[in-house]
């Protein structure tokens, strides 16, 4: 017969001790760390544990008895419910500190290596407004909060229960329905609010999607605003009815017809990817446009551009100043994506080789390197660890200079490997996981490299998300 299990304690006067990894804060209790979200360092509080492991707790907050001195109000309403802005309550001078924190203690005890200059964080340029693509998902339960759960009747109709906007944290089939998210801009709230109540008010035509039975009408809408003025909107619908497909686009480009691009796409699939699905340009042009320096670089719907558009131009200056350039050098940019960094630094090298998983990334990276007439930037499109052989290095030149801008899972072994093996003078690592890149670059450093300078740079207000440029040079 099962135990009954011990019920998890309510703990009284708590005191949070600081911030830690993944936007959780820390406490102690009797000398065991506990992993609290939403607090801030000096708030007194009772805490509920909702789970007990050998080493260590998880609790949250039911009770702030003393906030923080540095504790501030959070601008949005939802915060709290929505998993997007986990460090609002924090001023923004904390965040930084919290992020700075979390890349030297990566290096430090991840890494385990020296590093000759750690430079201080450079901050976003903007704290709101800053994002320039968010994704937004119909479901046809919305999540519904203790204080509606005492206002409303038993029985809701289907546009009461629908919503459109964020995903509940740990809850797949729920998503937050949205008034305002500060991260994006006005324009992207105004287009998100009028899809959502267009689609409400005619709910028998375009029912949101139930994410449990996978049935429904209405799946998910991606909204891109461009540095250049460019604004991009796509409409995933889970099957094709023209007439009320039509009848839906044409309102969207009626209500806002300084929209450059308006696209489609039929996901009848059980996840909401849209790499392997044809996009349908309805209105405009199939892509937007973004600019850096005088670069153009054209994204389309499945391309990868840095969400933080200004900022992405001070993380590509930092990368670019840390490779040190003359203009003599064969340069590789790892892991290229649509070949942003590869084009931003093309100027200042003899020849720039690109390598990226994805064909569709490389076709883009072409692309921007013809629009902007850059010739001296080749791309291939293939599993790095199988094309940096010997062969490959000898046709295109051994590099002097490889920059590394790798997923959150950082780079694979053989790739390091063959780094060591190519032994570049200088490698300039981006990451947007700082203990990933630890991890690798203990390993780089074993090898025959020493960490010269670090550089985070915040492209994520609010969240506890940071970018890390890290230079290495082989001794």
């Amino acid at each position: 017969m099962a135990r009954n299990k011990k019920p998890l304690p309510l703990l009284e006067d708590i005191v949070i001790d600081r911030i830690a990894a993944e936007g959780q804060s820390i406490a102690y209790w009797d000398e065991m760390v506990i992993f609290i979200p939403f607090g801030v360092p000096g708030d007194r509080c009772s805490v509920q544990i909702v789970r007990k492991k050998k080493n260590y707790a998880e609790g949250r907050i039911v009770a702030l008895k003393e906030p923080s001195i540095i504790r501030i109000t959070p601008r949005c309403m939802h915060f709290g419910i929505c998993g997007g802005c986990k460090w609002q309550h924090l001023p923004y001078e904390e965040q930084l500190k919290a992020k700075d924190t979390q890349v030297r203690d990566a290096m430090e005890r991840i890494a385990k290596v020296p590093i000759a200059e750690h430079r201080p964080i450079l901050p976003s340029t903007e704290v709101y407004s800053y994002r320039n693509k968010l994704e937004f998902t119909f479901s046809n339960r919305r999540w519904i909060t203790d204080a509606e759960m005492l206002s409303l009747p038993d029985t809701l109709t289907d546009a009461e229960r629908a919503g459109l906007g964020f995903h509940i944290p740990g809850k797949f089939d729920k998503v937050l329905d949205l008034e305002h998210c500060y991260l994006g801009s006005d324009l992207s709230d105004d287009i998100r609010n009028f899809v959502g109540n267009f689609c409400k008010e005619r709910i028998e035509r375009y029912p949101f999607f139930d994410l449990r039975e996978q049935q429904g009408v209405m799946r998910t809408l991606m909204i891109r605003t461009a540095s250049t003025g460019d604004i991009m909107v796509l409409v995933a619908f889970a099957q094709e009815t023209k007439e009320d497909r039509e009848t839906l686009l044409n309102a969207i480009i009626t209500r806002f017809p300084q929209i450059t691009s308006l696209l489609y796409v039929i996901n009848t699939k059980c996840n909401d990817t849209i790499g392997d699905l044809d996009v349908y340009t309805f209105h405009g042009k199939p892509y937007i446009e973004e600019q850096m320096e005088d670069l153009t670089f054209r994204v389309d719907p499945k391309s990868f551009y840095q969400t933080n558009s200004k900022q992405a131009y001070t993380l590509y200056s930092v990368a670019r100043d840390l490779a040190g350039l003359q203009g003599t050098e064969v340069v590789y940019d790892l892991y290229t994506g649509t070949g942003t960094i590869a084009n931003f630094v093309a100027r200042k090298a003899r020849k720039v080789v690109g390598i990226e998983y994805v064909p569709e990334a490389i076709e883009d990276a072409k692309l921007n390197s013809s629009i902007n007439s850059i010739d001296n930037t080749i791309f291939y499109a293939g599993d790095m660890k199988d094309l940096l052989t010997d062969d490959f290095i000898a046709r295109e030149g051994w590099p002097d200079v490889v920059i590394t801008d790798p997923p959150r899972a950082g780079m694979h072994p053989d790739v390091i490997k063959t780094l060591l093996r190519t032994a570049p003078a200088r490698i300039v690592y981006v990451s947007c996981n700082p203990a990933t890149q630890a991890r690798d670059v203990a390993l780089l450093v074993e090898g025959g490299y020493k960490a010269v300078v670090s550089q985070p740079v915040d492209m994520f207000p609010h969240t506890h998300h940071v970018e890390n440029v890290l230079l290495l040079e082989h001794m």
